[in-house]
C-alpha cells in the first residue's frame, strides 16, 4: 500500500502514464458524476463516488487485474493491510469479478481526507470504522493502457 498525504503528491509522482493521467481525469469530473454510479475512461479504469464508511467486514479482499485507487475528499477510515502470502485464501480468486478473500491479520493504517491510497496487488485489504467518509474510488487496470485479451 502506497500512501500520499495529497492529491498534488500524487499528482507529482504518477504523472506519467495514461493510466495515471486517467485517474486525474476521473478526479476532475467529480462535480459531474452521482455517488455510488460506476463511470469509466476507456478500458481501463473504472470509478465511483462513494459515501458513507465501509461496513466492518471480517474478510481481507484481495485483486489481480486491476489494483484500487482511493483519494479520500472528507472524513477518515481505518484500513486493515496485510500480504497475500500472510493470509488464509478463504474465498477462491473470480476473474469476473477480479476478487478473491482472504482471513488472517494485518497492520492497521488510519487515512483521512486529502489521502490518495494505492493499493498493490501483492497485498489485500480490509475497512473498518469510517467516519464521514467521502471518496473517490478508482479500479485502474494493471496492464498500461489496454487489455491482454482484447
Amino acid at each position: 500500500m502506497i500512501i500520499l498525504n495529497t492529491l498534488e503528491d500524487f499528482q507529482q509522482n504518477y504523472r506519467a502514464g495514461k493510466k495515471w493521467q486517467r485517474c486525474m481525469e476521473a478526479i476532475n469530473n467529480l462535480k459531474n458524476i452521482q455517488a455510488n454510479v460506476f463511470y469509466s475512461i476507456g478500458d481501463s479504469l473504472v470509478y465511483r463516488l462513494s459515501e458513507g464508511g465501509a461496513e466492518n467486514t471480517e474478510l481481507f479482499e484481495g485483486h489481480r487485474r486491476y489494483f484500487d485507487v482511493h483519494y479520500y475528499l472528507a472524513g477518515n477510515e481505518q484500513v486493515e493491510i496485510a500480504a497475500k502470502n500472510a493470509l488464509t485464501p478463504t474465498v477462491a480468486y473470480r476473474d469476473e469479478s477480479d476478487r478473491e478473500f482472504f482471513r488472517g491479520q494485518g497492520e492497521l493504517h488510519e487515512l483521512k481526507a486529502g489521502n490518495v491510497v494505492i493499493f498493490e496487488n501483492h497485498e489485500a485489504q480490509r475497512f473498518s470504522q469510517g467516519k464521514d467518509v467521502r471518496k473517490v474510488i478508482l479500479k485502474v487496470t494493471v496492464e498500461e493502457t489496454y487489455f491482454l485479451n482484447k
